[in-house]
């Protein structure tokens, strides 16, 4: 399989409110998005990246919808759970974030330091060993991730929001630090980089082995 080249960061520093100010809304129904990352409605954001809900409301549902960078809608929807609570899809645009109702706190929205690579769909047709390099540029803290869940499952799909994410068994790719060489054995569905921390940028290249005979 020829190589695959994703990456993630460098992120601008989080904001509490970049997305929305605080607000506390008397119904349910759409925040008004009029932070400092807003733009005729719509939140742009530096880089691909999770959304932060800070609020003591503990008791409603926040929808998020947004865009992927390739333009592909996403949502998802989550209560907050102790004072903070961020998505766990990354963002390129947040065109609406919904309560399910009248707010028993004051709400912010804004960013955090955390952020994932595109995934890689590996091929289940090639040799499941796949060579992973991570090129780490400043400062990061970084986990190499995979999963077996599939959206796109015919028997068994997994919306994007509730895909499970494993850490790599490799511990050297677990909040690492520097630059790095690892690989899977085995093939999982998707794979990705997750940036726990930092300002700088990773940059991962996968190479699976030769394709199989079908």
């Amino acid at each position: 399989m020829r190589p695959i080249t994703v990456s993630v960061g460098p992120l601008a520093a989080a904001s509490a409110n970049n997305v929305a100010l605080s607000q506390t809304p008397g119904a349910a129904g759409p925040l008004t998005l009029n932070g400092s990352l807003v733009v005729g409605g719509v939140a742009i954001l530096d880089n691909p990246r999770r959304i932060l809900i800070t609020t003591a409301d503990t008791t409603h549902t926040f929808t998020i919808t947004g865009l992927s960078p390739t333009g592909t809608v996403l949502t998802e929807s989550f209560l907050v759970v102790g004072g903070a609570s961020f998505s766990t899809l990354d963002y390129a645009k947040v065109t609406s974030i919904v309560i399910s109702g009248a707010a028993t706190g004051a709400i912010t929205v804004g960013t955090n330091g955390i952020a994932s690579t595109p995934w890689v769909r590996l091929d289940e047709w090639a040799n499941a060993e796949t060579s992973i390099q991570c090129n780490a540029s400043g400062t990061v803290n970084y986990t190499v991730q995979s999963t077996l869940d599939d959206p796109n499952s015919p028997t068994n799909p997994v919306i994007p929001s509730a895909v499970t994410w494993i850490n790599t068994n490799d511990p050297s790719a677990v909040n690492a630090t520097a630059s790095l060489q690892t690989n899977f054995q085995f093939l999982p569905v998707f794979t990705r980089v997750l940036l726990n921390s930092g300002t700088g940028s990773v940059v991962a290249t996968f190479i699976q082995a030769n394709v199989a005979n079908k």
